[in-house]
């Protein structure tokens, strides 16, 4: 009896349905560590030898005991032996070769970066994509998102304006660069803030975190996390400026102390003129007497050039 041909569309139907799920399959083994596989494969057989052991005498039991009891057994300890080896997976992976690259930017290039609320709502994330120094996947936890979004339908028209910002940031990187986006499925847990949870998944996924956010910045840190510092990366690619060397500065605004003016240079480096309150919203000739390095970038101090 031929087949109909409403029985070949259903197979055809099903078809890239069972492709689609065996590529999905696949793809979510491949994301599983090595450490952690090797680590539940022994829990597992560790756990099936025990019941093996044990279910020995339990087989001289009457009817269906002498192998309901035994597969029960064999079950509970299976399991229980893979969720024990599972969760030795850190242990685990002092066995598997690491790589041999230091500093903070080690495995940046080439691997997972999680990437931080501050450092999309930046801006310059996108400028750092096209320039080709990022080259490994933006990883964007589904709480980010989240939290992005919900700045970015503030009522505070500031707030609002960032978020969007970050929005378009990600928008750009998609479509004027060739860096990979990945947006992984994860929330926040009962209790837990945003920062705390990617602290928590940086060192689950052993990623580096990209943000601008001082606070996470030092946290991270302290849990041996590397941080990509878009601050600290834009404070070492300032043009060096050594004392006696001349600018010439706007002088927008008051300085703290007595008689000071404010000026600021083009990267945003900000110029303190000693006597420079008099020259206020003017351009002035200055002459540098000295450069403070500080945790939130250069402040170059001034002198007004004598005519």
């Amino acid at each position: 009896m031929g087949s109909t041909p409403a029985g070949h569309a259903a197979r055809r139907d099903q078809t890239p349905y069972l492709f689609r799920s065996f590529n999905k399959l696949v793809d979510a083994v491949g994301r599983v560590p090595a450490s952690a596989m090797v680590s539940a494969t022994i829990g597992l057989v560790v756990g099936l030898v025990v019941a093996a052991l044990i279910s020995v005498p339990l087989f001289n039991l009457d009817g269906w005991m002498s192998w309901g009891v035994p597969l029960a057994i064999t079950g509970v300890l299976g399991s229980l032996g893979l969720l024990i080896g599972a969760s030795r997976e850190q242990d685990m992976r002092r066995f598997f070769p690491r790589d041999t690259a230091e500093g903070p930017y080690a495995n940046a290039l080439t691997g997972n970066i999680l990437v931080d609320t501050s450092a999309i709502i930046d801006g310059r994330i996108a400028d750092l994509g096209q320039t080709g120094f990022l080259q490994g996947t933006l990883v964007i936890p589904g709480f980010v998102l989240d939290e992005l979004r919900h700045i970015a339908d503030s009522s505070n028209s500031l707030r609002r304006n960032r978020g969007r910002r970050g929005l378009e940031a990600l928008a750009k990187i998609r479509k004027e660069t060739s860096v990979p986006i990945q947006v992984l499925d994860a929330s926040l847990l009962n209790g837990t803030e945003v920062d705390g949870q990617l602290v928590k998944l940086a060192k689950a996924m052993e990623a580096p975190i990209l943000t601008t956010d001082f606070n996470l910045n030092r946290v991270a840190e302290v849990h041996g996390i590397r941080v990509l510092n878009v601050n600290e990366l834009a404070n070492a690619l300032k043009p060096m400026v050594i004392p006696g060397e001349n600018l010439t500065v706007n002088i927008i605004q008051e300085g703290k102390e007595v008689g000071q003016g404010v000026a600021f240079l083009d990267d945003g480096t900000m110029v303190v003129v000693e006597g420079g309150r008099r020259y206020l919203n003017t351009f002035r000739d200055v002459t540098v007497t000295r450069v403070l390095q500080t945790a939130a970038g250069r402040i170059i101090f001034a002198q007004p050039r004598v005519e």
